[in-house]
């Protein structure tokens, strides 16, 4: 037993995550399924399939249903599908007892037609678990169907459980499966539990394992409801769980609370809300602490505090010495020149930074004077030359001088 099962007073681990029927938690869709499967195998029915994420209970499941009939029912278990529905035929054999003459399927199916009617013959029904259904091959399927039309007047001989992940509803909604849908007896679904189903789920194991709800406080409560608030299988609510309490159990806890829960999601690598609850939980304990410290110090200051003594007083001196004392001070307080203040003179950064542009600003200033400069002796050199022209030309005025310039 886990050292921390005896620091909180258990009998059992109460969070393993093993298919044992002693936790089994007959509620909502587990005790929904499991009493339309025993209903099933009871009346002879053939081809159950229960699909369901994984960590859903479907193993768990199976293994409930193998107690709920301990004499009456051969029970063989799969824990995968074989290669191909040769090995199956050749696997069911040898758990029957039977050797076949022949490894042809023909003979090996009648061999195991023999072995089932004698199994009802005596009053008992054989049923066939095999896990992990979603990894079947086609050929696989057809084995299946080929075992379930072994019958014997309205009487099914063999009883088939198929327990599977999601995709395998995805294979028998394929339209070539339709041959096989057909023939299945019970079709279910196990989903999430929400919320409340999850709180009840932890308090019966707990429970079971002979311990009380009241070793999670009501912050660990509250924290279990935001990690699971959008519902949870069986398997993650185990692992966290136990991943809380042994955190706790290292702090040397009693009792799991927030703190612990948000330990282990963060252990588990679960992106969850917890965190956003601790850090409300973190406010909420710094708003009552500031608050007993103002409460403090208002009950502080109504203490009624003891007065100090009195300085001790100085020797009167006569008002006449006194007066005779402060009218030279004022006299020369009167005479003193008062103090002009200097103006202040901007020397800053930014005072320089203006300096600087202005000078700038004057260069350019500058810069631009010769160019305009010679734009203007250029435009005078070029009046002078027109003028020229048309004093050689003897044109008639200033337009016929352009027009005999611009056809020159």
């Amino acid at each position: 037993m886990h050292m921390y099962a005896q620091h909180f007073n258990l009998n059992l681990l109460p969070f393993e995550n093993v298919p044992d029927p002693l936790f089994f938690y007959d509620q909502g869709d587990h005790a929904r399924i499991r009493k339309q499967i025993s209903g099933s195998l009871q009346s002879g029915r053939g081809l159950i399939v229960v699909t369901g994420p994984i960590g859903s209970g479907k193993t768990t499941l199976s293994q409930m249903i193998k107690s709920d009939f301990p004499e009456d029912i051969r029970v063989i278990w799969m824990a995968e599908p074989p290669a191909n529905s040769s090995d199956l035929y050749l696997f069911l054999a040898q758990e029957l007892g039977i050797q076949p003459t022949s490894s042809e399927k023909t003979f090996v199916m009648r061999d195991i037609r023999n072995a089932l009617l004698k199994i009802n013959s005596e009053g008992k029904k054989c049923l066939v678990i095999m896990d992990e259904s979603h990894l079947m091959s086609e050929d696989v399927v057809n084995g299946i169907r080929l075992l379930n039309n072994l019958e014997e007047g309205s009487t099914k001989l063999i009883q088939l459980l198929l327990l599977g992940q999601e995709e395998l509803m995805e294979m028998i909604n394929k339209p070539e499966m339709a041959p096989f849908k057909q023939r299945i007896a019970a079709l279910e679904t196990l989903g999430k539990m929400n919320v409340d189903r999850v709180l009840k789920y932890i308090t019966h194991r707990i429970q079971v394992a002979g311990g009380a709800p009241s070793l999670i406080s009501d912050t660990g409560w509250e924290a279990f409801s935001i990690a699971f608030s959008s519902g949870g299988t069986p398997r993650t609510i185990n692992t966290l769980c136990d991943r809380s309490f042994n955190v706790a159990y290292e702090r040397d806890k009693t009792i799991v609370d927030a703190q612990d829960i948000y330990e282990a999601t963060q252990r588990m690598g679960l992106v969850t809300d917890v965190f956003h609850y601790i850090i409300l939980l973190n406010n909420r304990e710094r708003k009552k602490q500031e608050s007993q410290q103002v409460a403090q110090q208002t009950t502080d200051s109504t203490v009624p505090e003891t007065a100090p003594p009195p300085p001790p007083r100085e020797k009167e001196q006569p008002v006449s010495s006194i007066t005779r004392e402060i009218e030279p001070k004022n006299r020369v307080a009167d005479n003193k020149i008062p103090e002009i203040p200097e103006a202040e003179i901007d020397v800053s950064e930014k005072s320089y930074d203006d300096i600087a542009k202005a000078i700038k600003a004057k260069y350019e200033q500058k810069g631009l004077m010769v160019p305009a400069t010679l734009l203007a002796l250029s435009m005078i050199a070029f009046m002078i030359s027109v003028w020229f022209f048309c004093h050689r030309t003897d044109s008639a005025g200033f337009l016929g001088c352009l027009m005999d310039l611009l056809g020159f």
